[in-house]
């Protein structure tokens, strides 16, 4: 392992107001496990947690997701003019990076963008929370998914020694996600790729690594080429109550029928959204599930598959 200096860790601590998180119950058993499996200095960690911060305003961002919204307002907040005319603007400004993507990965231009532009508007709004005090938060504050933000914020040490920035400077989301694609620290260290050859990756400034990034993330988690993501449908209320997954063929065997057709042999689940006029009803297919490995909620990756036909159909005005 070629470890840089510790002292990259320590640059720039920027101390704002909020409680002393370096008391946190498990903060110490954290450094000792630092210390033996990725050699950190200990004298830096308690510096670093030192100058961390315990934040309310992350548990009670966390407690109260976007997602909770019902799904007419949830959508309205994405599905905008002004969304759907800055990523024609991203669109055209990288569309030499969105093509390469699309060829290299097999992802849909307009899905990188629209996933971009759901994410932070297109780089313009990456996050108000400090990633230090969000996941130093959630990892000993938050005891349902402590597990996972301890993990976070162990990849995040790594992720900054690894790139030697500064670590209590960055901005992200409550969660501890990040940069342009708001990856989490695990997802930043494994599926980030350098897509602009310039021999970094830079996912907090950098659009064509985000863009190579995104595209990465989703074919790993299985993208498929060429495939469906989502298809509206009409059914009969017995059918909709159907759980699992089948084929459409199936799907129409038992009353749903498509608005527009997809091959007999494709597998989906079933979806319901309440809408203003009553319910509507979409096949998902496993594109759609891929999509929600980003944000585990159909009305994200909706949100995404919809902005995607927006932007798709006005990128070919």
């Amino acid at each position: 392992m070629n470890l840089r200096p510790s002292s990259a860790l320590l640059l720039l601590f920027i101390v704002l107001p909020g409680a002393d998180a370096a008391d946190l119950p498990g903060i110490p058993q954290f450094i000792d496990e630092m210390v033996a499996r990725h050699q950190f200095k200990r004298d830096d960690l308690v510096q670093i947690f030192q100058h961390a911060h315990h934040r309310q305003t992350v548990i009670d961002a966390i407690s109260k997701p976007a997602t909770l919204k019902p799904w007419p307002e949830y959508r309205a907040a994405f599905i905008s003019d002004k969304r759907i005319g800055g990523g024609l603007q991203f669109w055209q400004l990288h569309s030499e990076a969105l093509q390469r993507a699309e060829k290299q990965y097999g992802v849909p231009q307009e899905i990188i963008v629209a996933l971009i532009g759901v994410e932070t508007l297109y780089g313009s709004n990456s996050g108000k929370f400090n990633v230090l005090d969000a996941l130093t938060t959630l990892a000993f504050d938050y005891p349902r998914r402590a597990d996972f933000f301890r993990s976070e914020l162990e990849q995040y040490l790594l992720l900054a020694r690894d790139q030697e920035f500064e670590l209590s400077r960055v901005q992200g989301s409550y969660a501890g996600a990040m940069g342009i694609p708001q990856f989490m620290p695990g997802s930043y260290r494994t599926y980030a790729v350098d897509f602009n050859g310039d021999g970094k990756i830079d996912l907090l400034r950098d659009p064509v690594d985000a863009i190579g990034s995104v595209a990465n993330y989703l074919r790993q988690y299985g993208w498929v080429s060429g495939a469906p993501v989502a298809a509206r449908v009409h059914t009969a209320e017995d059918a909709a109550s159907l759980p699992g997954s089948r084929t459409v063929a199936e799907w129409a065997a038992v009353g749903v029928t498509l608005e527009n057709p997809v091959a007999a042999d494709q597998t989906a689940r079933l979806m319901e959204f309440t809408v203003a006029n009553g319910k509507e009803y979409w096949l998902a297919f496993k594109n759609f599930d891929v999509i929600t490995r980003y944000n585990n909620s159909d009305f994200y990756a909706m949100t995404v598959h919809q902005l995607a036909e927006a932007l798709q159909k006005s990128h070919g005005n």
